[in-house]
């Protein structure tokens, strides 16, 4: 939606009262935020953290939960996966390009095992257990899983397949409701409080402040109808989430996503990226998304899928998201699920933490002629996809797209269709243009003084791939170097 508000920076000459001072004032509470307020709290800095809404949590409280870890973290050595930051680099720069920021993966991949064990000294559970059945997240309190399609084509030939989704224990959880991503926050939050950083919830961050020099010293923000002027001794770190529900920037950056926001709540609603735009920050990105595709994988990695001319367009056994990329950004957001009765069946059976998913085929056939008819396809062309398909699957092979001969199994008699165009829905991945210190890089590309930015509302490892867990781990990550290096000034 078009600004309610100004943006321009105010100068700060002009502030009458500051309501609130501290040395560093962090603008939202979620994974970034926190982060970022619990690592300014430890270099000795006065910490101020200024919510949106009446509590914490941001969209990382309701997320699944995935920290996307590797390079040998204590827990996949536990569970007897060898990793190295070298092979989780080689599928992080496929996997989530074109235009991944190496210097910032190389970063990120070096330094996962010491975040990784961040996370767990401030109190974050993982548990011992690896779940290794095809989903979106595991339906129970399993600590490891893959969450990118490391272990599937094209992937699995570019790096040594290892699961890199850590997700924090926690049991009764609710997928979109009370995932695994509130126990990830709880501890945090926690340790924040116990290091004395405050929190000022309803604020609505409007506008930044900046002195006659240039740097940022502050924020105006609304609170319950109220201008409050916020003043930032060191330095202000920008935290509120993606773009994904600010109508007008999808329009202008992201088209694809127009009608189609998910995985993000209303409160990403651009508002940092347009605060730090008005004074002359960098984007990156901005065009990529991360896709959903609303079909259940126990299901998906026993059919085909095709689009609507019939023809498969990925292998039905990769990460979800991939799928729902390849759906809607280049097959027009049109996609059949093709799968047989004993297939169908099997699938339903299988445990997921999406049987909503598990939806009822559209139209059912004894051959595939029929089938292909009653669906609308043009003559032969989902009887040759099948063929082909079915050839090679008698030998548990996949040449075409490289599913894993696991699931490569023949399509038989009766088969199914079911309807899935237009099951997607994304969130946006780019955003203010950052160092790996967290510093918002100005046009000129030179930081801007006193402001620092983590999480959704930066570009951060994603470019235009993404991975399960890269938004919570380098919000997370990126988020700790900005408030280090926010206290520093």
């Amino acid at each position: 939606m078009a600004e309610a508000t100004p943006i321009r920076p105010q100068p700060a000459d002009t502030i009458e009262t500051w309501h609130y001072e501290a040395d560093v004032v962090v603008a939202g509470y979620g994974i970034a935020g926190v982060s970022a307020a619990i690592e300014a709290a430890r270099a000795g800095a006065d910490v101020l953290v200024l919510e949106r809404t009446s509590g914490w949590g941001g969209a990382a409280a309701l997320a699944g939960g995935f920290i996307y870890l590797g390079g040998g973290t204590p827990l996949q050595k536990a569970l007897g996966f060898e990793d190295s930051p070298a092979n989780m680099k080689a599928f992080m720069m496929a996997a989530l390009g074109p235009g991944a920021d190496e210097e910032k993966i190389t970063d990120y991949c070096e330094g996962s095992v010491e975040h990784y064990n961040w996370l767990v000294d401030n109190g974050v559970p993982f548990k011992e257990s690896f779940y290794g059945q095809p989903g979106w997240e595991t339906p129970f309190d399993d600590g490891l899983m893959y969450s990118g399609g490391e272990n599937a084509a094209p992937f699995n030939t570019i790096a040594t397949p290892a699961p890199r989704g850590h997700v924090p224990q926690m049991a009764d959880k609710r997928t979109g409701e009370k995932g695994g991503g509130y126990m990830l926050m709880k501890p945090l939050v926690e340790t924040a409080e116990e290091l004395g950083v405050r929190a000022e919830y309803d604020m609505r961050v409007q506008r930044l402040i900046v002195d006659a020099d240039g740097r940022v010293v502050g924020i105006i923000a609304k609170q319950y109808g109220k201008e409050i002027a916020v003043r930032a001794r060191t330095g202000v770190v920008l935290a509120t989430g993606s773009f994904a529900y600010n109508k007008e920037m999808v329009q202008n950056y992201a088209p694809r996503l127009i009608g189609k926001p998910g995985a993000s709540i209303e409160e990403h609603d651009g508002r940092a990226i347009r605060m730090a735009q008005a004074i002359g920050a960098d984007l990156a990105h901005m065009d990529a998304t991360e896709v959903a595709f609303f079909g259940d994988p126990q299901l998906m990695v026993r059919g085909i899928l095709v689009n609507g001319r019939g023809q498969r367009y990925v292998n039905e056994d990769t990460y979800p998201g991939r799928i729902g990329q390849e759906t809607l950004l280049r097959n027009e957001n049109q996609a059949y699920l093709i799968i047989d009765e004993d297939a169908y069946e099997e699938g339903c059976a299988g445990d997921s933490s999406t049987p909503f998913f598990r939806f009822q085929p559209k139209w059912v056939a004894e051959t595939v002629e029929e089938l292909e008819s009653e669906m609308g396809l043009p003559a032969g062309t989902l009887v040759s996809t099948v063929e082909v398909y079915n050839r090679h699957a008698e030998n548990g092979e996949d040449p075409v797209l490289g599913k894993k001969s696991e699931w490569c199994k023949p399509i038989g008699s009766p088969i199914a269709a079911l309807d899935l165009r237009n099951f997607t829905a994304g969130f946006t991945l780019g955003g203010l243009r950052t160092t790996l210190n967290s510093e918002v890089l100005h046009v000129s590309g030179e930081p801007i003084p006193g402001l620092f930015a983590a999480g959704r509302c930066t570009s951060g490892v994603c470019a235009g791939g993404y991975a399960s867990g890269t938004s919570l781990g380098d919000g997370s990550f990126y988020g700790r170097r900005a408030g280090i290096a926010a206290a520093k000034g």
